[in-house]
């Protein structure tokens, strides 16, 4: 992976905000994409939001994108530049939690902190037999403590990296254990708990939401709005929203635009229909249809709307559930 033996703590930041959430295979795309075009701290805090926005789209969690502005300009404007260079100060920054401030402390300026990841979870708590739920607060001490003890002070880099590269590549969820030189003493292995270790408590159930989307379309251009609930996909646009507590058809969509004050009962054509789109996120599933609708006027009812021409939707950032219909219909 190019973070690995990465010295720079912009960097090796960056790399650990795009891979919180996201698998390895993924992010490796993301982390090329942002040094390529932000190669500097100074770049990101420079740029627009709307850019850095665009690049980060598909990765989902975008309050980690959010945090990653902010925290580019407080080091850029706030510290004169200088990225912090101990636990302490670095854990200070927004977005940044105990591992990612582990992480960069050690890599970047060998401070004996332990990384503990889900990769390091697994491994102790294989090893050692510790059937401590990883998700509640006593274990979070518990694992804490004893990736403490384990830690080389004299190369705390090095062997984070280690534990870390052993977890993702031999102690797997599905583990190698015939090539795991740990086997005569993994108390796991012994004791036949390889697939009851590591111990989580919590069972997060799936909120199901329906999201139904128009796309109001006058004089050559589209209707679109910035999101910002606090709620999923804050900061990126999307088309006129309607909620629902079911998945609505054409009609039932319409009837809601004019419900809405949207649209009258004469001035507009309905062009098409989709059918049902659905996207599952950590905790939620979405599943919704969208409609585009062709305006005689400029309706005066729908405030904080931007009006975009076709060959500028692509410059936007949209959730991936938009950009689904938007890659199958050609407008993006």
């Amino acid at each position: 992976m190019p973070w690995k033996g990465e010295k720079d703590p912009y960097k090796i930041w960056l790399s650990e905000v795009i891979l919180q959430q996201t698998r390895v295979e993924q992010g490796l795309g993301y982390y090329r994409k942002f040094i390529s075009a932000f190669p500097s701290v100074q770049d990101l805090a420079a740029a627009p939001d709307q850019l850095v926005y665009k690049y980060w789209e598909g990765l989902g969690y975008y309050g980690r994108c959010r945090n990653l502005i902010e925290t580019a300009r407080h080091i850029v404007y706030d510290l004169r530049g200088q990225f912090p260079n101990c636990y302490e100060e670095i854990r200070k920054l927004k977005g940044v939690g105990p591992y990612t401030a582990a992480a960069i402390a050690s890599f970047a300026f060998k401070e004996c902190h332990a990384v503990v990841d889900g990769n390091v979870f697994r491994v102790i708590s294989r090893i050692f037999g510790v059937d401590r739920a990883i998700d509640s607060s006593e274990g979070k001490k518990l694992f804490a403590v004893l990736a403490g003890e384990l830690l080389h002070k004299k190369y705390p880099d090095v062997y984070n990296q280690a534990i870390m590269d052993f977890g993702a590549v031999v102690c797997k969820p599905v583990p190698l254990c015939e090539q795991c030189p740990f086997k005569s003493r993994c108390q796991a292995f012994l004791n036949g708990m390889i697939s009851a270790l590591p111990v989580k408590s919590r069972k997060v159930g799936l909120q199901k939401r329906y999201f139904h989307y128009i796309l109001f379309e006058y004089n050559g251009r589209f209707a679109i709005r910035q999101r910002s609930e606090k709620d999923i996909w804050n900061h990126l646009f999307e088309f006129m929203l309607i909620e629902s507590k079911v998945c609505l058809g054409r009609l039932a969509m319409v009837n809601r635009a004019k419900r809405n004050g949207w649209l009258d009962n004469t001035g507009y054509e309905l062009v098409e229909c989709s059918g049902v789109f659905r996207q599952q996120l950590t905790h939620q599933i979405i599943e919704g249809r969208f409609a585009r609708i062709k305006l005689r006027k400029k309706p005066v009812a729908m405030k904080g709307l931007i009006w975009v021409k076709k060959e500028q939707i692509r410059s936007y950032a949209f959730p991936k559930f938009i950009n689904k219909y938007l890659a199958e219909c050609g407008l993006n």
